[in-house]
């Protein structure tokens, strides 16, 4: 069988540039627009390589009114969009690792300074909140325009410390200073999301942003990131087909295996459908082998961490019964590790009792179920999982 010429994006993050290479784009520009018309203020949180990046560059470049790229796009058609220029500031805190706050703090110098030659700089500000809160001003000010705040991987340093008390506090009391900018300079800000894989709360980052609007578990942004079934059966026909005949399988048993080993991600009690896995539908369909590829990514160096700290039973986990407070909400110090490893993606929403108001969790599909199964071949529970579970850290790219 031929194969088909279908540029697909794996590890391709920026908008622009999947666009005009032609790669192919699952059209989510339906969300984009929901999005910039119904509010202001976002926060969206998914596990890793799930798409975030991807849709903060989108959005990026809607607020940079670079029109042609969404040409053929669902958000093109839409005839109340201004397709005008506005400032943007763009924080992707993705790329570093944060061992110290000297890290920490580099990263977020390195960004304001950058911010602040085009912008300018008053003498007085000297904190990051203060430096944040002057970019903005001004930004809005030299321009005319309202200003657009993008901020990727918000919660990565609050990650990499868990464990470390002293540095978790260092980082909260850093990061809830710079971020109080987005609540203090309300009427210069167009739009603002800060994306990430869980949500810190009460005493933490988010205590004081209360004007954030948390997405994440909204029946209606349910498809916001992610494969939807029939995004895949439309958008990959023939690829379908190729990876069918590579395998020795017919289409429907193709479809059938995709769906036990990446679909399965529900994000909201009542949604219907099961969400995809970007990461390893990609891979696969580019490989024609059906394998581990987003656990075999690498399990997180913070949630081998809490597991090995908790030592949690699998069996407890994989069954886990939960209040939408806990899935809603981290507390840094909590002794309960269910709410991160959710919100990481190696649990997900089976049942909900609305009586009681209890999510039942479980394992999203095979994929994760089998890669959790290899790491307690040795145990009842993670403390004596180490040393297969080690095989599998990384630290995020």
């Amino acid at each position: 069988m031929a194969k088909t010429m279908l540029r697909l994006p794996i590890g391709i993050q920026d908008f622009e540039s999947l666009r005009i290479d032609g790669y192919t784009y699952i059209d989510k520009t339906e969300y984009v627009y929901r999005l910039v018309n119904e509010g202001r203020y976002y926060f969206l949180s998914r596990p890793r390589r799930f798409g975030k990046s991807l849709l903060l560059s989108t959005i990026k470049a809607l607020f940079q009114g670079k029109r042609d790229l969404f040409k053929g796009l669902a958000i093109d058609q839409k005839e109340d969009i201004d397709w005008a220029e506005y400032p943007i500031l763009h924080l992707d805190l993705n790329t570093e690792k944060y061992d110290s706050r000297e890290k920490l703090e580099n990263k977020i110098n390195v960004f304001l300074s950058e911010q602040e030659k085009l912008y300018g700089r008053e003498e007085w500000e000297r904190s990051f909140g203060t430096r944040f809160e002057g970019v903005i001003k001004r930004a809005y000010e030299k321009t005319g325009r309202r200003v657009v705040i993008l901020v990727d991987e918000y919660d990565k340093p609050m990650l990499q410390a868990i464990g470390n008390k002293e540095l978790q506090d260092e980082y909260r009391a850093t990061l809830k200073g710079f971020y109080g900018a987005l609540k203090s300079m309300d009427g210069c800000i167009k739009f603002a999301m800060l994306t990430g894989v869980t949500k810190f709360g009460k005493v933490s980052v988010f205590s004081d942003l209360n004007n954030l609007m948390d997405i994440s578990m909204l029946r209606k942004y349910h498809n916001i990131c992610g494969i939807t079934e029939e995004e895949l059966l439309a958008t990959f026909d023939k690829k379908i087909d190729e990876l069918a005949a590579d395998n020795n399988i017919t289409r429907d048993e193709c479809i059938a295996k995709l769906k036990n080993m990446y679909d399965g991600y529900h994000f909201n009690e009542y949604a219907k459908e099961g969400i995809y896995n970007p990461f390893s539908v990609l891979n696969t369909l580019n490989n024609g082998d059906f394998r581990s590829y987003w656990f075999e990514t690498g399990t997180p160096s913070y949630l081998v961490e809490l597991l090995r700290r908790h030592h949690y039973n699998l069996e407890q986990m994989s069954k886990a019964e939960v209040t939408s407070d806990v899935l809603n909400c981290i507390d840094a110090e909590s002794n309960d590790p269910i709410p991160v490893i959710y919100q990481s993606g190696y649990l997900t929403i089976k049942d909900y009792d609305p009586e009681y108001e209890i999510y039942t969790l479980g394992f999203p599909n095979e994929e994760v179920e089998k890669g959790f199964a290899l790491l307690s071949q040795w145990r009842v529970n993670f403390s004596n999982a180490t040393r297969t579970i080690e095989k599998y850290v990384i630290e995020e790219a």
